[in-house]
């Protein structure tokens, strides 16, 4: 497909592997990139330069706040422009934008992260909340694009903005000339979505994408038993992609159809594969064989 860059999250591999045997991986699995974004003291120069040594680029990085919560505000907006301004030294023009909320307790008493693939219209945040979480987003996005930066919202199972109708509601309350689209693929098949009908919704409005599959019997099976996060994660919710239930042909003939270009993220958030180069090697594999 004409225009699209492939990258590999460092999100499989383990705490125990080095940067530099994480990067060298991505590329041996034949990626072009990275997620990057700010890391201790490095300046975007020297992270340029460290993935360039690997034959890599820095790819969109991940910016994720309670935009929910009043008091936090302007801490959200000072760290956003410190975001924006970073991302752009890396010479990316988007970024991943995405609530936090794993632990925000539902009316039902429970919080979100036990709720995961099973939320419910009244799982979700407050009106007065609602109205905070999209004021702040678009305040966000729009100090990022004044630094030539695009905020792309990412949707997450066990966040406050898991289904399909929470990203309806929050695309609607928000500017599209300021919020963009950064979907995942395999989070929105977990939490129930159609991920085509999505895509072709808002296609116009995807400007990157996190690729990831998911098994459809282990989150029927999860469902059923009401587990957790942590319990479908455990229990290999993850799929190589190619491997899991997301039709990915048809999604890029979608993305084809409405001239997307740029960077896509292939993630496999915990793998059931022998090692991460393996599990990377494999989806990269199968995006080659339907030419991605």
């Amino acid at each position: 497909m004409h225009g699209v860059v492939v990258g590999c999250g460092q999100i499989t591999w383990d705490n125990k592997c080095t940067e530099d045997q994480i990067l060298r991986e991505i590329a041996r699995a034949g990626y072009e990139g990275a997620p990057a974004g700010p890391q201790n003291d490095r300046t975007a120069a020297a992270t340029v330069e460290m993935y360039g040594r690997h034959g890599l680029r820095p790819a969109p990085g991940y910016f994720s706040a309670e935009f929910w919560r009043e008091d936090r505000r302007d801490e959200i907006l000072r760290a956003a422009t410190q975001q924006a301004r970073y991302t752009r030294e890396l010479g990316c023009t988007e970024l991943y934008v995405a609530a936090r909320g794993f632990d925000y307790m539902t009316r039902g008493g429970k919080a979100r992260r036990e709720l995961a693939g099973q939320v419910r219209a009244e799982d979700g945040l407050a009106d007065a909340e609602w109205d905070q979480l999209t004021s702040t987003l678009n305040a966000v996005a729009a100090i990022t694009l004044d630094h030539g930066v695009r905020s792309c919202f990412h949707n997450h199972v066990g966040t406050v903005i898991e289904t399909h109708a929470e990203m309806d509601r929050l695309l609607s309350f928000t500017d599209p000339d300021l919020l963009f689209l950064g979907p995942d693929t395999g989070h929105l098949a977990w939490a129930g979505a159609d991920v085509l009908a999505f895509y072709r919704a808002y296609a116009s409005r995807i400007r990157t994408m996190h690729l990831k599959d998911v098994h459809d019997s282990v989150v029927t099976d999860g469902r059923d038993d009401s587990w957790d996060y942590g319990m479908f994660t455990g229990n290999g919710v993850f799929a190589e992609l190619g491997e899991g239930c997301v039709d990915f042909p048809a999604l890029f003939g979608v993305m084809e159809e409405a001239g997307f270009t740029g960077w896509v993220i292939a993630e496999t958030d915990v793998t059931q594969k022998a090692t991460a180069l393996e599990s990377a090697t494999v989806s990269r594999r199968y995006l080659q064989s339907i030419g991605v």
